[in-house]
């Protein structure tokens, strides 16, 4: 009898001890103690590549407009941006046509150098590279883990819906990589920007209804 409750007090003494461990560091789908999702938003980088002849000390208009019919076949739009590579052509002219053309788009010219890209920028034209960054969050949203395993246990579902709408949400999605400085009154002018565009548009119910045109049936 002795024999056995030295057992029972060793088998008690070991549970105690394991739930005094410590967690583990690395977040498990069945090991997740903390309060941090397992699906972090995931920010994919696309650049699109595009030559643009140059003439003398500048960009011709038919090349102007090969430039604006490539920024349209691929959707330049806020949050993208575009560098200019002149590769051994280094012309301030051409540059600036470019700018004017990516101005027509809203975007300005990124003062930063142009990211690498495969091949060199042939003798005489200047390479434009749009960027792209995309968020999104993977696995989401994770209906598979009951939640009835373990009490002390964070759902794989965990956070799911506060970062997938992040990731829709958000104006650049670099910015949940490198962070965004704070620039004083630049600051509240690209948080007013949506609002003053939502103001300054001009409401649907100005243009009127539709006339419907109907033809009139007699009965039988």
């Amino acid at each position: 009898m002795s024999r056995l409750i030295s057992i029972a007090a060793v088998s008690v003494f070991g549970l105690v001890v394991g739930g005094c461990s410590t967690q583990p560091d690395q977040l498990e789908v069945r090991r997740n103690y903390s309060l941090y999702s397992l699906h972090q938003p995931v920010v994919e980088r696309t650049s699109f590549v595009f030559d643009v002849a140059a003439q003398g000390d500048g960009v011709s208009d038919a090349e102007q407009g090969r430039l604006a019919a490539w920024f349209d076949s691929i959707g330049l739009r806020y949050g993208d941006t575009v560098a200019i590579d002149g590769g051994d052509y280094n012309s301030a002219g051409a540059k600036r046509d470019v700018a004017r053309v990516a101005s027509a788009h809203g975007l300005l010219i990124a003062d930063a150098g142009a990211p690498v890209t495969e091949g060199a920028v042939p003798p005489g034209f200047v390479r434009v590279v749009a960027s792209r960054s995309t968020a999104s969050v993977d696995g989401c949203p994770s209906w598979g883990d009951p939640g009835i395993e373990s009490p002390v246990r964070t759902g794989t579902n965990y956070g799911c819906a506060v970062n997938t709408n992040l990731s829709a949400m958000i104006a650049n999605p670099e910015d949940l990589i490198h962070g965004r400085e704070p620039s004083g009154n630049g600051a509240a002018q690209t948080a007013g920007r949506a609002a003053r565009s939502y103001r300054e548009s001009t409401p649907t119910g100005r243009q009127g209804l539709p006339a419907a045109q109907t033809t009139p049936q007699g009965g039988r």
